[in-house]
């Protein structure tokens, strides 16, 4: 098998989990954001409380998934035949006993924290969210041995059941629960189960009782304690400390807008303004799904590959085909908007539709840095996309507080976007120093422009009715037609 067909196939599966995980959730969105659930200012504190979540997720994963897939790739692994189980232990256990400091101290001051957090309210809903963040953190080596080990079935079959677990308790408690309690139509069952002094606390105990049922899977799996190694510990710390940076720094571009609204904008506003740009982000969604299951395909792809001869011009391929399903994604969303929107069926979160375009633009920009990304990994500088995050966490910031009060959320997003084509752009001038990799960079550009093109030019025409759904549909289909005629020579030459 060839190497791409290799990473096409691995991000096919993974993708059956990651897509699926968060195209159900996606499917949630109508749930939430319908009439009789979720006001726009309740469903912005899930948006900003979770975005508090990503901050914290990376401060306990510690850059540790990347360094357990770069030490496993070491000689002085490889050649011993416990280096695996050891790296597997010593990398688990370096995770689990923080992750269970912090679940007893977020016990202890939920009251505090939510109160610091402007959502005083809401104290039980923080509790929760920190034994989510805990119990992620504990499940992501385990979790990342699969990916390392070549089983992304396994893989996919752990995030599935999770995944069913929500969607089934999602049902339960929010569709049927809350919302016939809200239309007046109680029973004796809901009011056996259900308490609506939870509100929007179900949400977050659903994703608890998800995750919980995924901790309890992978339990078997995890190594026994004495297996760890203490100096071993440390070079993985010492590796993954500028990863992790690196990542806090990445959530700062990713997630800071959600935050930083809720204190730049009018008080009596900020919720539902969150909540809106947080629902309507979610139309996003096919981007950042496609681009989710590539990263976790493609690392451990990449140092498994980069020793391999033209390994470099099948990354350059890569990054290729990478743009133009992006781009593609992009057209399905914008040509179709009118009917996507609907999967947020109430009208008071339509007003944020004008940020869809923005934001899947500056996912795209994001996902050709993660692919970019590869360079530095290869080479043992970490601190390099550190230092990268940082100078988008910088512009975002900048940009953030300069636009937000006179734009709105909308300011939000341009940030967003100027922040990842920032990243993109210096990752790649720093990477052909160091790493040169043979990206046709006018390629990339022609497919991002093309489809931008193709769908400013289809809102310019005034079709209505299955007419207006035909065109684009062929609008649609001569963009991919036009990929797969520029790419499929040397899709054809990878593959043999």
């Amino acid at each position: 098998m060839s190497a791409l067909r290799k990473l096409a196939g691995q991000t096919a599966i993974y993708g059956l989990s990651s897509i699926v995980a968060r195209f159900i959730n996606f499917l949630l969105v109508p749930l939430y954001t319908s009439t009789f659930v979720f006001e726009p200012a309740e469903y912005g504190v899930v948006t900003a409380l979770y975005a508090w979540t990503a901050f914290l997720n990376v401060v306990l994963t510690f850059g540790m998934e990347t360094t357990y897939f770069r030490f496993a790739t070491k000689d002085h692994v490889k050649d011993n035949p416990d280096g695996g189980r050891v790296l597997y232990a010593t990398a688990t256990y370096g995770l689990l006993l923080p992750a269970l400091l912090f679940m007893a101290l977020g016990g202890v001051f939920s009251g505090p924290i939510a109160g610091g957090l402007g959502f005083g309210a809401y104290a039980s809903s923080v509790l929760m969210l920190v034994c989510i963040i805990g119990i992620d953190a504990i499940t992501t080596i385990p979790m990342a041995r699969l990916r390392q080990q070549g089983r992304p079935w396994k893989f996919a079959a752990i995030n599935l059941l999770s995944v069913a677990v929500n969607v089934g308790l999602s049902v339960f408690f929010i569709l049927y629960c809350m919302k016939r309690t809200n239309m007046g139509q109680s029973n004796a069952l809901i009011d056996a189960v259900y308490d609506p002094s939870l509100g929007v606390g179900y949400v977050f105990a659903i994703n608890l009782a998800a995750t919980a049922v995924k901790l309890l899977v992978l339990l078997p799996s995890f190594p026994a304690l004495r297996a760890r190694e203490p100096q071993l510990l440390r070079a993985l710390y010492a590796f993954g400390a500028p990863l992790m940076i690196a990542g806090l720094a990445g959530m700062v571009n990713e997630t800071a807008d959600r935050v930083i609204l809720k204190y730049l904008l009018p008080a009596d506003v900020a919720d539902a303004e969150i909540g809106i740009y947080g629902a309507c982000y979610k139309l996003a969604v096919l981007i950042t799904l496609f681009i989710q299951a590539f990263r976790m395909g493609a690392e451990p792809f990449f140092f498994s590959h980069a020793k391999e001869k033209d390994s470099r011009e099948t990354f350059a391929r890569i990054m290729n085909v990478f743009v133009a399903v992006c781009m593609s994604a992009f057209l399905v969303v914008m040509l179709f908007l009118d009917l996507f929107k609907w999967f947020i069926p109430n009208p008071a979160y339509h007003e944020g539709l004008r940020v869809v375009p923005i934001l899947m633009l500056a996912n795209v920009f994001l996902g050709i840095y993660y692919n970019q990304s590869v360079w530095y990994k290869l080479t043992d500088r970490p601190r390099v996309g550190s230092t990268i995050s940082m100078i988008g966490a910088a512009i975002t910031i900048v940009l953030l507080f300069a636009l937000i009060p006179s734009l709105g959320y909308l300011g939000a997003a341009w940030a967003t976007f100027i922040c990842y084509a920032a990243m993109a752009a210096i990752s790649y001038a720093w990477g052909q120093r160091y790493y040169p990799i043979p990206y046709n960079v006018s390629r990339v550009l022609l497919y991002m422009a093309g489809a931008v093109v193709l769908w400013w030019g289809a809102e310019q025409v005034p079709l209505e009715g299955v007419v207006k759904y035909v065109v684009r549909s062929a609008v649609l289909l001569g963009y991919v037609a036009m990929v797969w005629r520029k790419e499929r020579g040397a899709l054809l030459r990878t593959a043999q």
